[in-house]
């Protein structure tokens, strides 16, 4: 998709309802219990963000970024993931906290970044983080630097994503199921499944519905 008409269309996004749970189910495996809000609330999950980056490439094509984590001590570690992480109590909100993250994480300064639209939280359980995504872009391809957490950047189009022959699935052992078929995409010869997959689910239903 060229980005103008990337940019003609999401300055619509204030008028379309969001998919929710209605995106976020098509990534999810049927074996996996669906948690309820009362649950998530209970169990008072760590807050996190994370942010959809969408900015035109030297083609002007739409591009978004995911990232490849590095391999470290952790829940998420070698995961494919957007730029995003924790939040810190000095952060002033959610918001905040995915543009830190992604400055951090990217090298993209929050000045170069306009924040459009607020997705649906999505709840990770092997981590206990309840995740809010937001999308955002810049006008011009950015510069990016990346530190130790991010092993590499994926540059995705747009219209990949909204190709149907992206969606699949694949045979995995989580760290809750073994040997389950798992809703993905398979962008850029990368598997993208969970959490990062609900929210791409759910920008994809969204940019459909402009």
């Amino acid at each position: 998709m060229e980005f103008n008409s990337f940019l003609s269309l999401i300055s619509r996004l204030d008028k379309v309802k969001l998919g929710g749970f209605s995106s976020h189910e098509k990534m999810i495996p049927k074996e996996r219990i669906n948690f309820s809000k009362q649950y998530i609330d209970d169990i008072k999950p760590k807050k996190a963000a994370v942010l959809a980056l969408f900015y035109p490439n030297s083609n002007n094509e739409t591009i978004f970024l995911l990232i490849l984590r590095s391999d470290y001590k952790g829940t998420h570690a070698s995961q494919i993931s957007f730029p995003g992480g924790k939040y810190e109590e000095h952060d002033i909100d959610l918001k905040n906290t995915a543009l830190r993250e992604t400055y951090e994480e990217v090298g993209v300064h929050s000045k170069n970044i306009q924040l459009k639209k607020q997705l649906t939280d999505t709840y990770i359980p092997p981590s206990n983080f309840l995740v809010r995504p937001f999308i955002g872009l810049t006008l011009k391809t950015p510069k990016f630097n990346f530190n130790h957490e991010v092993e590499n950047l994926i540059e995705v189009k747009l219209s990949d994503l909204l190709q149907e022959d992206t969606l699949t699935t694949k045979n995995l052992t989580t760290s809750y199921m073994k040997n389950i078929d798992v809703p993905c995409y398979k962008l850029n010869n990368y598997t993208v499944w969970g959490a990062t997959a609900m929210i791409l689910s759910e920008i994809k239903d969204l940019v459909k519905s402009l």
